[in-house]
């Protein structure tokens, strides 16, 4: 009798790494930007714009080089995240570069061409892109800097308001120079306190969750559990009150609040955090300048405030009369008339040119490619294997969509203006900077979640024995 053996081993299923789809992708998110280019030269001037084929090979090389990185350091990661940054990013150095172009603004002595600076901080944010790929090999090792990333948030938000340190510009206090460079520690301290927040509420999500009684069908939790909510509010109430900047106050409440629903699932979390959002900024309102002046604004921009000359209202009303302009389908690129705002046109405002000469499909087109870099992170944080890698996705998404919230609702008049850029399109190093390190870090966290298990070990209990009779 002779007896045959067959092991048998289960391996890990080959996931597909998509980098040839993201490669496709990107070539579209090089080439729409590229003719979008070519498009506004023809516009202005009748004639291919000399600087085009420059552009164009600038944008593609940064484009490979990101894309290089990711298929050999973060073969797994989500394929769309790249393109939908990249086609951002190319889109606003077309905007950025438009308005350059625009005599009006050229006549200004404040005004300063930003497309050569804007391209250089974008090659920046890439290369701080692929640090981020190469030195954080595993998102989870961001959890032992827990406290030390509250610390290192709390300087970069207190930096504006050191004398001799911080600068004013149009009445916030946001801003840092640093030799000849203007810096807005804002834009990096989301990052940094989403690790907090995400390591915090990791340990203390079930006390968090735990709830003392029920009021109006909401489950309340215990009073000493306020006590997180409390401080963050308080925090950012003093951003409020110091540096005048309604924008990362509203940030920075608004990511803390939706990091505690997903980590407790507790909706009363979220209604607590919306009234005491609201509560503290109409006390705040009640007493601070600047912001009765973003609400003035807001309220009634063509009426009296404007009459009397008021900065806010009369560019709340140039911004509202240029959406205007561009209907439905827009005046077409280069073909507008928002360089006529007063200040800003291409950095807090450019949204507003997207809207003149794009017109209300382009505005939807724009938030399309935001709502789905939010999606991909969202899936993310699904898709996230471990809870601190769950919670820091959804932070960081959480962030990007409130940016994206509070920025093109102010524009467009929905709530008072906040002073924020928008992520990818707006002139500012500082913010194309943060937010392609923030794509970075959804990227990693992303191909660790898809990455394929790794095989495990023969279990001999699993060996089949088939006795073979002669």
């Amino acid at each position: 009798m002779s007896v045959v053996t067959n092991t048998t081993t289960i391996g890990a299923i080959e996931a597909p790494s998509r980098r040839n789809t993201e490669l496709v992708l990107l070539a579209f998110a090089v080439a729409i930007p590229v003719f979008a280019y070519l498009n506004v030269g023809l516009a202005l001037d009748g004639e291919v714009p000399p600087g085009m084929l420059g552009y164009g090979l600038g944008l593609g090389a940064m484009a490979t080089v990101a894309h290089v990185v990711v298929r050999k350091f973060a073969k797994y990661a989500d394929p769309l995240l790249l393109p939908l940054a990249t086609l951002l990013n190319g889109l606003g150095l077309v905007l950025i570069w438009r308005l350059d172009q625009s005599p009006r603004l050229l006549a200004r002595n404040d005004f300063a061409p930003q497309a050569t600076n804007q391209l250089m901080y974008s090659a920046l944010g890439i290369a701080l892109f692929v640090a981020v790929l190469l030195v954080l090999k595993d998102h989870r090792v961001l959890q032992r800097f827990t406290y030390i990333s509250m610390v290192a948030s709390l300087v970069l938000l207190i930096l504006p308001i050191v004398p001799g340190l911080g600068a004013d510009v149009f009445g916030a206090k946001i801003w840092i120079r640093v030799g000849g460079f203007s810096i807005q520690p804002g834009e990096f301290a989301k990052i940094v306190i989403a690790v907090f927040f995400s390591g915090y509420l990791m340990v203390k999500r079930d006390a968090l969750a735990l709830a003392s009684r029920r009021f109006m069908g909401l489950y309340l939790p215990r009073g000493r559990d306020l006590g997180p909510i409390l401080t963050i509010w308080a925090m950012s109430l003093l951003i409020l009150v110091f540096e005048n900047d309604l924008g990362t106050s509203l940030l920075f409440f608004g990511m803390f609040v939706i990091m505690l629903y997903v980590a407790t699932e507790r909706t009363s979390w979220i209604v607590i955090g919306l009234l005491m959002s609201v509560g503290g900024a109409v006390a705040v309102a009640s007493f601070a300048g600047h912001v009765q002046a973003r609400v003035a604004a807001w309220q009634d921009p063509f009426g009296t405030c404007y009459e009397e000359g008021s900065a806010a209202c009369q560019q709340m009303a140039q911004v509202l009369m240029s959406f205007g302009s561009g209907g439905t389908l827009g005046t077409g690129l280069g073909q507008g008339n928002s360089d006529l705002i007063q200040f800003a046109a291409n950095s807090d405002f450019i949204f507003a040119t997207v809207g003149e000469e794009l017109g209300l499909a382009g505005v939807m087109a724009f938030l399309l490619l935001y709502g789905l870099i939010i999606e991909r992170g969202v899936r993310t944080a699904l898709a996230a294997r471990d809870p601190f890698g769950k919670l820091f996705a959804i932070g960081l998404s959480g962030a990007f969509a409130l940016q994206v919230f509070v920025v093109a609702g102010g524009v467009m008049g929905l709530i008072p203006l906040t002073g924020m850029t928008m992520a990818f399109l707006a002139a500012g190093g500082s913010s194309v900077i943060a937010n392609w390190a923030l794509i970075g870090i959804l990227i990693r966290i992303s191909d660790t979640a898809r990455r394929p298990a790794p095989a495990p070990a023969p279990n001999p209990d699993a060996e089949m024995t088939q006795v073979v009779r002669p």
